[in-house]
């Protein structure tokens, strides 16, 4: 357990969209979906991956003189080009990138490693912060969430965890008894249509969502609204119905499609897969919003920016 080690993304610290409060929240790396419009596409991939930021690249030839295994080349007119295929994930460029415009995505982290990171900030996390634990999906790490959460909570820390839901229960029953708060995604009702967007069907989500209520721990649904993809009627009335049998719901966050993720494809060298589609506006996200009021209790809030 001491040396366990994790993918981990980046902590981002004190932030305010991730669960009640400022919180420092850490991403892992790997997950079991693969949402058209994901927003954190280099967190899909459990392995390490090299993201180039072209605008900062200088041209130096650093990383041509440093690869091993002949990764980056300049053509004729001095443009930057990666073959990604031959590259091992070593580090090598991004360690000695004079612009820090190669950068290594999937450090491996230690529960110590993290709790350094994060117990730093102990004091913005007060009264109702803490860390949340996002992704990619962490319930692939169990045993690794677990024993953060429990070591947060042994220094009165609110823990959270923002989870997909598409694993084994078996996992989640390993972190829950160190969770205050699960922030669960909520992507579809449709199964056809789940399984097309995402990879999977939504039948094991709906499952673990339901056994994560009779559990007992306090649910944030979060639901990502994609115009023509997953905002149908139906769907709409189906989630309220579904949302109805949740008993330990807190509350219920719209969470409106943008593209403003496109760049982050880019950088990855990964194909751009979000939807050619507008943002729902304020109207939309309302009308979906009174929807789903009619199946909650009084005590549930719907909430949209």
């Amino acid at each position: 357990m001491k040396n366990l080690q994790i993918p981990i993304v980046s902590i981002r610290r004190l932030t305010i969209h991730d669960g009640p409060g400022i919180r420092d929240t850490v991403f892992v790396k790997g997950c079991p979906l693969h949402c058209i419009w994901c927003h954190n596409p280099e967190s899909v991939s459990a392995h390490p991956q090299l993201l180039y930021h072209e605008m900062l690249c200088s041209n130096c030839g650093e990383c041509v003189r440093l690869c091993p295994q002949n990764v980056h080349t300049f053509d004729v007119n001095g443009k930057h080009l990666l073959a990604r295929a031959k590259c091992l994930s070593c580090g090598k460029c991004a360690e000695n990138c004079l612009s820090d415009a190669l950068e290594l995505c999937g450090k491996m982290m230690s529960i110590d490693d993290v709790l350094s990171c994060v117990l730093r900030d102990r004091d913005f996390f007060t009264p109702e912060g803490g860390v949340t634990v996002s992704g990619g999906e962490p319930a692939l790490y169990p045993e690794f969430v677990s024993t953060l959460f429990k070591r947060l909570k042994e220094n009165g820390i609110h823990t959270a965890l923002d989870t997909c839901g598409a694993v084994d229960f078996e996992n989640f029953k390993e972190i829950l008894p160190y969770t205050d708060l699960v922030l669960f995604d909520l992507k579809g009702m449709d199964v056809k249509r789940h399984r097309e967007h995402t990879g999977k069907d939504n039948l094991q989500i709906h499952d673990n969502l339901k056994k994560i209520s009779a559990y007992g721990t306090g649910i944030e649904i979060r639901m990502p609204i994609i115009p023509g993809f997953n905002d149908f009627a139906e769907d709409i009335e189906a989630s309220g119905v579904l949302l109805s049998q949740i008993d330990s719901l807190c509350r219920v966050q719209l969470l409106a499609y943008h593209d403003k993720a496109k760049n982050k494809y880019a950088v990855a060298g990964m194909n751009d897969t979000l939807p050619q589609t507008a943002s729902p506006d304020i109207a939309r996200l309302k009308e979906t919003a009174d929807v789903l009021l009619k199946y909650l209790p009084e005590n549930v809030s719907v909430k949209f920016e």
